[in-house]
Formats: structure tokens, sequence, C-alpha cells
């Protein structure tokens, strides 16, 4: 085998795998490179709605919390486009969507070993004479060539896509679409005359907010049906925000699987709420709209669940009931949106490969150990890491962007062996147990 052995191979380039390569960039004893199938770096692309911020502030970038002097931070991003005092007098620490996107791409241009249209398609076990190794196939997504690459450690960052369910799908996606869709299809969907939102959480609220904000110009009948028991804000007080910290990450992963499952029910609010801008916003507009006795021409009713949708010659038809009190109901609209949330985009190679191979806590979710580890049922030096399906082993660090960089502090260590980075020192003001 003359082929370069790389220390690490990262598969997917979201901000996840992008925070890891800054951090290893300059980090000697460490030599990674990544691949992604799409042909350059996007964040959430469909959701870039306009005047929308990020529900964290900027200091959870790539690269502050482990080293505020880092050159792909976002401040010198902003010195870098001459955008500092206009940040500066925005006086904001959330900064906009789009603005973020834009900054990761600027951090993808910059930084070495990344490699887009480019798609893992295999993983596999491997040896030589001296260690034991994964090969990473890769496919071209232009030419559809595949090359292989050989490495000690692998990084999975696939991310999540879109849920639709059975019942749901097989419709136009002009007419039937998931929110992650949303921008590409809008100056479709205000075309029509009856539009329905179906879901909760802040995706759902930006749509329907975006939506009505479209209204002053336009006519169209606009409703939000959503599961939930009631339109909530999210909770932003700042102690709430501590179980954001990687003190509440050590202790949650130290509970046995049922209480994870049970401790997740009652994270909702601080994980899935809307924010108090956006529910402002939405009021104030309705608010607006109703004055002088106007009909607003809305439809806004949570403790709704849809369970399908058919089509007849004019419309959609939802089929739904308010759970609460058992009521069963048809509804019909012209377009419908789905706000039904993401599932983990775990690659078909990798239930093939490893499936057999490691240790699972239930029939979905594999065990993963506190420092994003695979357990394999082998005892090997050469780990897999996974930064996706997590949220039943890592609970608030599964997907929220403030503790990613955390989390490739922790996997960078593990990989060398030694704190290159320090993720020990005590975080927060609140404990959740008491010493032993």
């Amino acid at each position: 085998m003359n082929q370069e052995i790389y220390d690490f191979i990262g598969i997917g380039i979201g901000p996840y795998n992008l925070g890891l390569a800054a951090l290893t960039e300059n980090v000697e004893e460490l030599d990674g490179i990544f691949f992604d199938q799409t042909p350059r770096m996007e964040w959430h692309p469909g959701m870039l709605i306009e005047g929308t911020d990020l529900q964290v502030p900027f200091m959870a970038d790539l690269v502050t919390f482990a080293d505020p002097t880092n050159k792909y931070s976002y401040l010198n991003y902003l010195r870098d486009h001459k955008r500092l005092y206009k940040f500066f007098f925005y006086q904001k620490l959330e900064i906009p969507r789009y603005e973020y996107n834009h900054y990761l791409q600027w951090a993808s241009d910059h930084i070495k070993g990344l490699y887009f249209g480019k798609k893992v398609v295999d993983v596999r076990n491997e040896s030589n004479q001296q260690e034991s190794l994964y090969k990473v196939v890769v496919k071209d997504m232009e030419t559809g060539e595949e090359t292989f690459y050989y490495c000690r450690h692998v990084v999975m960052a696939t991310g999540a896509k879109p849920m639709i369910l059975d019942s749901m799908a097989g419709f136009p996606e002009n007419d039937v679409l998931h929110t992650s869709r949303y921008v590409y299809e809008k100056e479709n969907l205000l075309k029509s005359s009856h539009i329905t939102v179906v879901g909760s959480g802040q995706s759902a609220a930006e749509v329907f907010y975006d939506l009505l904000e479209e209204r002053e110009n336009k006519e169209f009948k606009l409703t939000w049906f959503t599961r939930s028991e009631g339109i909530f804000q999210l909770e932003a007080a700042k102690i709430g925000q501590e179980f954001f910290g990687p003190d509440y990450v050590n202790y949650f992963h130290g509970l046995d699987f049922e209480k994870r499952k049970e401790a997740l029910d009652t994270l909702e609010p601080l994980r899935n709420g809307i924010d108090y801008s956006t529910l402002n916003g939405i009021y104030e507009l309705l608010y607006h709209y109703s004055s002088g006795e106007r009909n607003p021409n809305i439809t806004i009713q949570p403790l709704t669940e849809v369970n399908e949708i058919t089509k007849d010659d004019s419309a959609y038809t939802l089929h739904c009931e308010q759970w609460q009190k058992e009521d069963k109901f048809e509804y019909k609209s012209d377009k419908v949106i789905l706000a039904t949330g993401y599932q983990p985009n775990i690659p078909e190679w990798f239930n093939e490969r490893f499936a057999e191979e490691i240790h699972w806590e239930d029939d979905k979710r594999f065990e993963v150990s506190r420092n994003y580890r695979l357990h394999f049922k082998d005892q090997r030096e050469n780990h897999f890491y996974v930064v996706t399906n997590l949220e039943h082993s890592h609970g608030t660090a599964a997907t929220n962007l403030g503790l990613a960089v955390q989390r490739n502090m922790e996997i960078i260590n593990d990989i060398l062996g030694r704190e290159a980075y320090n993720t020990t020192q005590k975080g927060i003001f609140q404990q959740f147990e008491m010493d032993s």
C-alpha cells in the first residue's frame, strides 16, 4: 500500500466538519481531508429568508470557543469584508442567516483540504502490515469516477434530511413542499389563493411570518396547523440557556438511555421553541391586518395533527384531527408547506458495513461515547466519530451551533491522545448533581 494515509477523513462539509477543518488546519500532527457531494458550501439555502437571524450569538462561529484569535473567526470575516463598524453599530449578538451562510462560504474558500462535488459512497475496514485503516471510496459527482483514500479515523457529519411522512409524500414539489425548499418555491406559492403551513417550531413560524408580510401586497388565505399544544416562545432566559453548555452535556450523557429520552421531552421548550421577535412580529402584523374590523383571513390552530394529504381536481385535502378533543375534520388548501422537521441522514453504506459491528441503544440509535466515538464490538484503535443522530446521547449538543466547537475540540483531543484544546474548564454557574 503506497498511497498516503491520512490521520482522518471528514464525510460531509457543513458547519460542524467545516469547523473541524478550521481547527485542525494548523495542528501539525493531524493530516485530514473532507468530502461533500454538493458543488459548494450552502447552509440551508431553501430557508435563507430575508431578514431572518441565527438563534445563537455570533460567538457560535467555527472557531471562537476554541481559539478567538483563529483567522476563521466571524469577527475576522467581518474585518476581511470591511464590515466591523457596521456590525458594531448593528448592536446585535445574533447575525443574519444570509450573512452566516456567506461567512461559511468565505471560510470554505480559504480552508485547505476541502473537496466539494465528491460523494463518499463507501467506507470499508482495511488493513496493511502495520495497522488497521479505513478505506474511503469517493465518487466525483461530475465525472462519475471513483477514487479511494486511506485513513486512521473517520468523522461522519452527514447532517439531516427533510422528514416527510409517507401519507404526505409523492405530490409535486411546487404544491406540497418541505420548508427546506421554501425560498425556491416562494414565487410560485404566492400565485395561489390559499397556503397552509403544517408543523411547529422556528421554521414554521418564519415561513408563516414571511408569507404574512407578503399579504401587504397580495390577497391569499393563510393557515397554520401545528400538533403542539401551543405556539410557544423559545426559553431565552440566561440561566436556562446554560443547558447548552458542555457541563449539561456531561451530565446528560451520564444518564441511562431511558432517562435521556425522558430528559429530551423536558428540554423541548429550550430546543424547539420560537424566537420572541418572530412571535411578536406575527402578532403585530395580525393586529394591523385586523384593525378597522377587517378580516385578516388567517387560521391558526394548535392541537391539530395532519394525518394525510389527498388530491382532488380543485385542491389538496388535509385530513386532520384536533387530538385533544378527538375531533376529525377535512380542510382544503391550494398549497401545503410541511414544517415537519428533519431526520438523521445515515448513508446506506454505513448500515451495510457497520450496523452489525457496533452497539445500538435501540433499533435506530447507535451507542456513542462522550467523545463522539461509535462503540464497536471489537477493540479497535482506529475510531469512527459521528456528529449526526446524537439527540439520544448528547442532548442539547446534538444540533446546537454553540456546542459544535466544543464537540470538535473533544474529537481533536481524542484523536491526538492529548489536550490540544482545553475542554475541561467549568463554563456555567449551575450544576446538575452533587460532587461525589
